[in-house]
């Protein structure tokens, strides 16, 4: 009992100095040699055994010793964390972080660790970083993870995943370690699992894991061996060629290496005596058979290696096997892997599809939105407007004129809206006014006259903006993109234009269906005698139609503003695919207009598809298109009814 008591209180008494033993500067003095000359395997020792400790100044000291900024003073052999300063060189306390003395170099011994024992130190700091209390190292801790995985690395990101606070970073960790598990799992059974969680998932960092686990090596054999993975045998001719074939047998030291005509022509340089070489004279030797005879002979004789025949290169390719076996060894694992790839890409180019519909969608809506207004002007009045594309760079101006008053880029736009529609409505009026209706029904004279407006309207944007691009802001609620997964993404601003586009249809539908005025339009439309007959004044509803079409495309251009660069020459961008748009639409015809903008917007998009590297030569197979469009179907897709149909 006496004993036991003894005993008791000796372990009481050891307790402190068990404690005081817990300080990191006892941990790095037990291991001075690893922390002075770190090298790859004794570091692990030391890493050990701060990972087992748990002390809140490991990271710190880490980072340090990775940044070589660890240091021993040769007065007490203890180390500290040095930062150089102008008077010196400041040693701070490992433990507690303050600053001890100020030493010149010579006092000290630099811990230098070369750059393999810094990334284990770096994989070390990602692992205690994973459970930090601040979320933006947890964070980078993840991000370095995913930027070089290691087998390692998978067990303390597991662990950290249940208490994560934070849950975008949680989900973030469990699909990492999911792509860590697939690659490396304990089991097969873990492997697998893990590889059919992610074969939903669409992202490139996904599909180069699943690439990595099915990646290849080319091997050749007399057969395949039974136990080796196969990706798939190759054939010789079609996927390698017979020369590759026989390189591979080279490297694999299966068939002896070619003579090349170099080699030949050497050999027999080297073997020529009085003028004869392989008994052959050496004048005689100015073809390539010759010479390949010649060194035959010297074969014959063993001064030089024999050459391969083709018939023997054939026989050797022949008799070899050629395959591609995967790194993994696994095929349980490698299945699986395959299996989730082909349901991914397929996926994939669903979702491609999809993508470049949406694409095709929005360009169809800009489109339409820059045609409208010259479908009415073009449909009623039969004016081919060549300035059509300065209205709609007159009403991007506005708003862009807007924003530098009213700085809520929200309220702006909601005043640059009807502001535009009033400004660009007043210019095609007066420009009706003053020179279109002098020209109707002389469409060579409305054209030149019409270009040179446009050319005039042009230079004076420049002469008040200048020739630089102008911004025009959106709001804040239309930045980024709406994200339906890591394929298919869509820009707010294509969304709101979108929208717009189809409140423009609805508007335009509702004022020449259900207004006076849309129809009175309709009716001079389709037989401009007869509906004045009826007492519409045909002249004032070409001002107003005129005028409505310009402010149509003053809107368009706030719209396009926002998406497009705002420049004197931006209306030149919109002119052609505008009347595009409404010549294969069908003249006159909204609904023509909605249905020739769908058709060159996906167009235009599935040529760039096909071709991506050149848009010009995509636009340029578009126009030949709707050339060849227009000849079978030359009033266009909806064709305008009545008896102005005929004219």
């Amino acid at each position: 009992m006496i004993r036991l008591v003894l005993l008791a209180i000796s372990l009481w008494l050891m307790v402190p100095q068990v404690l005081q033993a817990q300080t990191l500067q006892d941990i790095l003095q037990t291991h001075q040699d690893e922390v002075l000359k770190p090298g790859r395997r004794s570091v692990s020792a030391v890493i050990d055994d701060l990972v087992a400790s748990a002390l809140p100044q490991a990271v710190p000291f880490l980072e340090a010793w990775r940044d070589r900024k660890i240091v021993q003073r040769n007065s007490d052999m203890l180390f500290y964390r040095a930062d150089e300063t102008q008077g010196g060189i400041t040693l701070f306390d490992l433990d507690t972080g303050e600053a001890i003395d100020v030493v010149i170099a010579a006092e000290l011994n630099e811990s230098r660790p070369n750059g393999g024992v810094r990334r284990v130190i770096g994989d070390t700091l990602v692992q205690f970083q994973l459970s930090d209390t601040d979320i933006t190292r947890r964070q980078a801790a993840v991000d370095a993870i995913a930027r070089s995985m290691d087998a390692s690395q998978l067990a303390p990101l597991r662990q950290s995943i249940e208490d994560e606070p934070d849950p975008v970073l949680k989900a973030t960790k469990t699909r990492l370690a999911g792509m860590l598990g697939a690659m490396f799992g304990d089991t097969t059974h873990d492997r697998i699992a893990a590889i059919d969680l992610l074969s939903d998932d669409l992202s490139v960092d996904v599909r180069a894991v699943l690439n990595t686990i099915l990646a290849t090596t080319p091997k050749v054999a007399v057969s395949v061996p039974q136990d080796a993975n196969v990706a798939r045998v190759l054939v010789v001719g079609e996927d390698i060629s017979a020369s590759d074939a026989y390189s591979q047998l080279v490297a694999a030291e299966l068939a002896p290496p070619l003579i090349s005509s170099s080699q030949v022509r050497d050999t027999l340089i080297a073997n020529i005596a009085d003028g004869m070489v392989g008994g052959f004279p050496v004048v005689s030797l100015d073809t390539e058979d010759a010479r390949f005879a010649a060194y035959d002979a010297l074969v014959a004789d063993n001064k030089a290696e024999p050459r391969v025949s083709d018939s023997a290169q054939a026989a050797i390719v022949a008799s070899h096997t050629f395959y591609l076996e995967y790194e993994d060894q696994d095929s349980a694992v490698t299945n699986a892997a395959r299996l989730a790839l082909s349901s991914i890409e397929t996926d994939v180019a669903i979702n491609q599809g999809v993508d470049l519909g949406l694409d095709a969608l929005s360009l169809a809506s800009i489109y339409f939105l820059a045609a409208i207004g010259l479908a009415i002007t073009f449909g009623v009045m039969g004016v081919i407007n060549m300035a059509h594309g300065e209205f709609i760079m007159m009403g991007a101006y506005t708003g862009f004129v807007v924003q530098q008053f009213v700085p809520d880029y929200t309220l702006s736009i909601i005043v640059a809206l009807p502001l535009a529609f009033a400004i660009t409505f007043g210019a095609g009026v007066a420009m009706e006014r003053s020179v279109i209706r002098f020209l109707y029904h002389r469409p060579l004279e409305t054209l030149l006259a019409t270009f040179g407006i446009s050319i005039a309207l042009q230079q004076l944007a420049k002469n008040i903006f200048g020739t630089q691009a102008r911004p025009l802001t959106s709001p804040e609620w239309l930045d980024g993109a709406l994200v339906i997964n890591d394929v298919i993404a869509i820009s707010y601003i294509r969304i709101a234009i979108f929208v717009l586009a189809l409140m423009f249809l609805a508007l335009i539908l509702f004022v020449l269906k259900r207004t006076r005025l849309g129809l009175e339009v309709r009716a001079v439309t389709q037989n401009p005698g007869m509906a004045a007959s009826m007492g519409i004044n045909p002249d004032r509803i070409n001002m107003l139609t005129f005028g409505l079409g310009s402010g149509i495309a003053g809107i368009a251009g706030v719209a396009i503003g926002l998406y497009a660069k705002v420049t004197s020459e931006m209306g030149a961008d919109y002119i052609v695919q505008s009347f595009m748009t409404v010549v294969v639409g069908g003249v006159g015809n909204v609904w023509g207009t909605l249905a020739g903008a769908s058709l060159i917007g996906f167009l235009q998009k599935g040529i760039e598809w096909l071709n991506p590297s050149n848009t010009l030569a995509a636009q340029t197979y578009m126009i030949l298109f709707i050339i060849l469009f227009i000849q079978f179907r030359p009033k266009g897709i909806v064709a305008l009814k009545g008896r102005a149909a005929a004219d």
